[in-house]
């Protein structure tokens, strides 16, 4: 089992920024994806972005241009880093890890706890 530590969240200004961190730790052999995705009240929970074990991103249209994600494989940590916040980007910001435990092993996933986000207009 992966645990994922996300850190980072608070309130901010619309127009201000964030950067959120996510570490995780556990038996990992590889990664597969690591991503965020956010949940506000009565609302589905969406993807905001994500990055793959190639480095390939994918982004929600609402975020394109305003959010970048990344990875410190060294430190098994994804960022997200969040610029021209709106307050619609409010909502609870959870961290995802696709990942193998072994070689040719089954895919897994794991959730962080999540970390709030709130934007003030």
């Amino acid at each position: 089992q992966v645990n994922l530590v996300e850190s980072g969240g608070g309130l901010v200004q619309a127009g201000g920024s964030l950067r959120l961190s996510c570490a995780a730790s556990g038996s990992i052999f590889r990664f597969i994806a690591m991503g965020w995705y956010r949940q506000s009240p009565g609302k589905q929970r969406e993807l905001v972005a994500r990055i793959n074990s190639s480095g390939t991103t994918t982004y929600a249209d609402s975020v394109k241009g305003r959010f970048t994600i990344s990875r410190d494989n060294a430190k098994n940590t994804v960022y997200l880093q969040m610029r021209s916040l709106k307050p619609e980007d409010t909502a609870v910001y959870y961290c995802n890890a696709v990942y193998q435990v072994r070689m040719l092993g089954e895919s897994l996933g794991s959730w962080g706890q999540g970390t709030q986000v709130t934007v003030s207009s």
